[in-house]
């Protein structure tokens, strides 16, 4: 399969392939791979274009938005992103830093809502 520009390597492909769970659906077997699908969903939060604009080389563009939607609330992706950053903590390659910044900003006396000098917010008694 010809590889766009940011779409999985050969390589990348074969370390995600098996992560998620594969489940035995009834029927005809899919038009799209699971590939082309996921490339689509990469390529659709790269891009930050609606989901109907999802190039048709990634299947249509409510399968890709289907198969992005069943992970999300199935908790896939979660689980998926856990598995990869475990691994790659095993190995040594994650660097946990931790930053805390307790910075205070304050807001000047005015942005707070204070009263200006010379302006009384008071009625004057009708003469």
């Amino acid at each position: 399969m010809a590889v766009a520009g940011g779409d999985l390597s050969d390589a990348q492909w074969s370390r995600l392939e098996p992560l998620p769970a594969r489940g035995k659906k009834p029927g005809r077997p899919p038009i799209w791979t699971r590939r082309q699908l996921i490339d689509g969903i990469r390529w659709r939060t790269r891009t930050g274009t609606p989901w109907r604009d999802v190039p048709e080389r990634y299947g249509l563009w409510d399968r890709v938005y289907d198969l992005f939607r069943r992970w999300q609330r199935s908790g896939t992706w979660k689980g998926i992103l856990e598995q990869l950053q475990t691994e790659a903590d095993a190995k040594g390659l994650i660097t946990w830093d931790v930053s805390v910044d307790s910075t205070v900003c304050r807001a000047h006396q005015h942005a707070a809502g204070a009263r200006k000098k010379g302006i009384s917010r008071k009625r004057l008694p009708a003469a």
